[in-house]
């Protein structure tokens, strides 16, 4: 609404995108397209072990917007956990070191909205009975 573009995308999806663009040659044009947005939103980082393809293919995307274009990243793990995504150690540090540097870090602490939801959901069914 603002003219900015932006593109929401879980990590697992970007990956698998990021996978099939190498396989089929076009890794170099999904990459600028990804680079090209304002506003990069990546949710779920840290659920799931990238291989070590997949994440160096998404580095190369974090890499791309480097200091030109935002990124926002939703996990639910701490940097800490994040080894258990990026197995590989050196590259886990570069991608937490290309999304940390300049950024600002927001940590919620909150419980899962979901989970909220369907206890109130719960209690008004219990007490409606």
């Amino acid at each position: 609404m603002a003219g900015y573009r932006v593109r929401y995308t879980l990590a697992t999806k970007l990956v698998n995108e990021l996978v099939e663009a190498a396989d089929e040659k076009a890794l170099t044009k999904t990459i600028a397209r990804y680079g090209r947005v304002d506003l990069l939103c990546i949710n779920e980082l840290g659920y799931m072990e990238l291989d070590r393809r997949g994440a160096e293919l998404l580095f190369q995307v974090l890499t791309e917007r480097e200091e030109k274009n935002s990124v926002a990243i939703a996990s639910n793990e701490s940097f800490s956990g994040w080894t258990k995504t990026f197995t590989d150690p050196r590259l886990c540090a570069a991608i937490v070191d290309r999304l940390t540097f300049g950024g600002n870090l927001i940590r919620t602490s909150t419980d899962s909205y979901r989970l909220a939801i369907t206890q109130a959901r719960a209690a008004a069914q219990n007490s409606g009975s």
